[in-house]
């Protein structure tokens, strides 16, 4: 027994070492486990699908769980199936969202184009209706013949020295004492109104010569241009642009400009005098200090300045010098007023022309006054509601411009492309009706077309002649001169070749022929 006992007590003794040693280890190993556990974050708990065994299980790391890993991490290969539902998913969604976006953009170019399509077309009209415009114009038959034969005598009918005067204005007519009509059938003789202060030719021709040129194509009046410049300054003029006029060498501009005008006379041709711009130079261009009668509103901008009295005293003086020549009928006050951009009230330049043509009629109460429109001159509607009244009845005449460029900015376009319909509906509107009502004359006081035309200018001058024939207007053709004053420039509008004596007879000279006969 004590054997068994001492068996017993060792065995006691090892199973009491054995056990201790045991829980020193799990001691030591549970303290170790708890050092790594303390230094290393708590990973989340993870479960393992019914379907799979815990011998079978690894981690997310591919490592067996009986290497000291959690038992319980998610299978991998059941993680990509849900990744790639998830991406699929949202590829999906993406691919809708691709497919709506493309198929909106694809509706906006539609609308778009739609919407854009009918510009596009309407831009090719114009360009292709611009080419047409443009196009060289082949004289017609009839043109061709005039071109063969001389130009025909004038009718006596037509001259001034057939009437009695003064004249004055009875209705839509300008009369003479017994009432009896008489058309202006003017023509322009430029110069005086530029920078050389001269009327063009005088270097060619004598001013006689010029004034029998001009009578013998027809023409009963002529409407003379001066620039404000030129009664400001006056200068002497140089002696090469009076080689034909001798007796003209060493004078100044007033009175070479006055020559001129008794050359006219003379020669039983009546004369209008135009303040035609301020400063000598080209008319018109976009000069705001040019675009009125007076500039002194714009300071120091303009080179010229005038102020309204100063305008006033400047035709003063000019007509100082014909009050004595009946033959000088009348006063053309200024030419295609305008304002900035055409924003001159009409009754604006009313009141100032009320003001100007009284204080010349209290120099020669047998002038005409003639007032052009606003617009550049394109506008008299403005007379309708507020006519110009003057101190002295039956005085006024007012005026009227177009080219084929007039009319721009309006919808219906610029008279090159406009159709009869269309031309006599704005003429009506603008002018010619003054005339329908027999309420004052109106002197179509500038026209003109080039010498070879394109096919625009031809359908805007056939349309102007037939209308001003329809009415029997009087009218003023721009215009004499065969050459521009700066650098000699040839002026396609001319009616005389460079001798300023030969005539051109063409497809202009035709129907101003067709006009003045009347």
């Amino acid at each position: 027994m004590a054997a068994d006992a001492l068996v017993s007590g060792n065995t006691d003794d090892a199973n009491s070492s054995s056990s201790s040693s045991s829980n020193n280890h799990y001691l030591n190993t549970h303290d170790k486990d708890s050092e790594k556990t303390a230094s290393q974050p708590d990973k989340p708990e993870r479960h393992v699908h019914w379907s799979q065994s815990v011998d079978d299980h690894e981690d997310a790391s591919g490592v067996n769980a009986e290497e000291g890993l959690p038992l319980f991490a998610p299978p991998a290969a059941s993680n990509a199936n849900v990744s790639r539902a998830w991406a699929n998913k949202r590829s999906a969604s993406s691919s809708r969202r691709l497919w709506a976006w493309s198929k909106l953009r694809a509706r906006f170019t539609m609308a778009m184009l739609f919407l854009l399509l009918p510009a596009v077309l309407y831009l090719v009209f114009l360009w292709l209706r611009e080419q047409d415009l443009n196009a060289k114009w082949q004289p017609d038959r009839e043109s061709l013949l005039f071109n063969r034969k001389p130009l025909p005598a004038p009718l006596e009918r037509t001259w001034i020295s057939s009437y009695k005067l003064p004249l004055r204005t009875e209705g839509r007519s300008i009369v003479d004492t017994d009432g009896r009509r008489f058309k202006l059938s003017s023509i322009n003789w430029y110069g005086a109104s530029d920078e050389l202060f001269v009327p063009g030719g005088l270097d060619v021709q004598h001013r006689s010569v010029i004034a029998e040129t001009i009578k013998k194509m027809g023409f009963n009046s002529v409407r003379l241009p001066y620039a404000d410049e030129l009664v400001m300054k006056n200068p002497v003029i140089d002696p090469g642009l009076v080689l034909a006029n001798p007796d003209l060498q060493g004078l100044r501009a007033m009175d070479i400009l006055e020559a001129v005008t008794t050359a006219l006379t003379d020669a039983g041709i009546a004369v209008i005098i135009n303040n035609h711009i301020t400063r000598a130079t080209w008319c018109c261009g976009a000069d705001p200090c040019d675009a009125g009668w007076a500039n002194d509103h714009l300071g120091p901008l303009c080179a010229v300045k005038q102020t309204e009295e100063e305008w006033i005293q400047h035709w003063e003086e000019v007509m100082g010098r014909f009050v004595h020549n009946p033959l000088v009928i009348g006063a053309d006050l200024r030419n295609e007023v305008r304002g900035l951009w055409g924003t001159m009230p009409w009754s604006k330049w009313v009141a100032a022309a009320e003001k100007c043509g009284n204080r010349l009629l209290k120099m020669q109460s047998d002038w005409l006054i003639i007032v052009e429109g606003t617009e550049s001159a394109n506008d008299v509607s403005g007379a309708l509601d507020r006519p110009v009244r003057l101190d002295v009845e039956n005085r006024v005449v007012y005026s009227a411009h177009g080219y084929k460029w007039s009319g721009w900015g309006s919808w219906q376009g610029r008279f090159a492309q406009r159709s009869y319909k269309s031309f006599v509906k704005t003429m009506r509107r603008n002018w010619a009706y003054l005339l329908e009502v027999d309420i004052a004359p109106v002197w179509f006081g500038e026209l003109g077309a080039p010498s070879n035309p394109s096919v625009g200018d031809v359908h805007y001058w056939s349309n102007l002649m037939r209308y001003l024939k329809s009415i029997d207007a009087d009218f003023g053709y721009w215009a004499l001169n065969p050459r521009k004053p700066k650098g000699s420039e040839k002026e396609t509008y001319s009616l005389v070749e460079d001798d300023w004596v030969t005539p051109v007879l063409d497809y202009r000279m035709k129907d101003l022929q067709e006009l003045i006969r009347q």
